[in-house]
């Protein structure tokens, strides 16, 4: 089954997973490593973004973060593919490193935070990257180390998160570890990397407990979460995604409008938006700047987007009409 959307609504918490193309590495050394956690701290200042657990493991990474005003597509976009040229380039290959679409998975806060930290944060020790939570205190590829006070990553949200076990720092990182030893005896719970019914009721227990109630409870692959949760994020996602079409449906309109007088007009598209200064195309043009703004009630910027010109330049015809 194709799945659908992302679920991208600013300060929506998402447990990101990124994984190389056919299972293949996304770091080779600790340079690549120190590349992508560098990227990753700059990109989450300048598209701010909240990022409260990472891991990086040889052939795929894992961040618990909190999206900002421009989403989280932006942020990871801008993410792997920086990232991915620098690494084609410096180990001389070519193609896609990553698969074609990451791993992105909405969580409820209140119920998953905790879990979520802690599960991210042990992955080298799952995996074997270190034997023991002690060397994990002090592994360099994980968040683990900066919570521990061992790292210092000024942009990870540290105080956040120790904020969620004492009111101290001292007591809050006692109880953060006491804490990642329980969760450590757990195993692998492959309930934190996904969504769906049997995960978010909390296992097949719970499922089958709900059906013998004959209670139905919504569900999506996309979301980590109960019912409620689950509900109000795909009401907010339909709102999302009938505003986007409203938006796609108006420029579409505009640029068929735009297409058609350049026809009646006898003016070739491609002179217009190219900014011609012939006689013809120049009326053309603040006729049409004109009618979007007026009429249609376009933004300047829209409408400069649109004719191929500048902002200030819509703001000028304007103010000469």
């Amino acid at each position: 089954m194709p799945r659908g959307p992302r679920l991208d609504a600013p300060g929506t918490l998402h447990h990101v997973i990124v994984r190389g193309i056919e299972k293949g590495l996304v770091v080779q050394d600790d340079e690549d490593r120190a590349d992508f956690l560098s990227r990753m701290g700059r990109l989450s200042r300048s598209c701010p973004t909240s990022i409260y657990a990472w891991s990086i493991m040889s052939n795929h990474v894992h961040i618990l973060l909190k999206s900002g005003p421009e989403g989280l597509s932006r942020f990871m976009r801008k993410l792997l593919t920086g990232y991915a040229i620098r690494y084609n380039r410096r180990h001389q290959r070519c193609g896609h490193l990553f698969q074609n679409r990451y791993k992105s998975i909405v969580c409820q806060e209140s119920a998953y935070f905790l879990r979520l930290v802690s599960y991210i944060h042990l992955n080298p020790l799952r995996a074997g990257l270190v034997s023991t939570l002690e060397e994990l205190d002090r592994y360099a590829w994980s968040g683990h180390a900066v919570l521990m006070g061992h790292q210092q990553n000024e942009w990870q949200e540290r105080d956040f998160v120790l904020s969620q076990f004492g009111g101290t720092e001292k007591i809050a990182v006692e109880r953060y570890r006491e804490f990642l030893a329980l969760e450590s005896g757990k195993g692998r719970q492959p309930d934190l990397v996904g969504g769906g019914l049997i995960r978010s009721l909390g296992g097949w227990f719970e499922v089958k407990s709900h059906y013998r109630k004959e209670e139905k409870q919504p569900f999506d692959e996309r979301i980590l979460g109960d019912g409620d949760f689950v509900e109000s994020m795909l009401a907010q996602s339909r709102t999302e995604l009938e505003t986007d079409l409203k938006i796609r449906r108006r420029k579409e309109e505009a640029e068929k409008m735009i297409r058609d007088a350049c026809q009646s007009h006898d003016v070739a598209w491609d002179h217009l938006v190219s900014g011609s200064r012939r006689p013809k195309v120049s009326v053309l043009r603040k006729n049409l700047c004109l009618l979007l703004v007026n009429e249609y009630g376009y933004s300047l910027a829209e409408t400069a987007r649109q004719l191929g010109i500048s902002t200030s330049g819509v703001h000028a015809i304007l103010n000469r009409s």
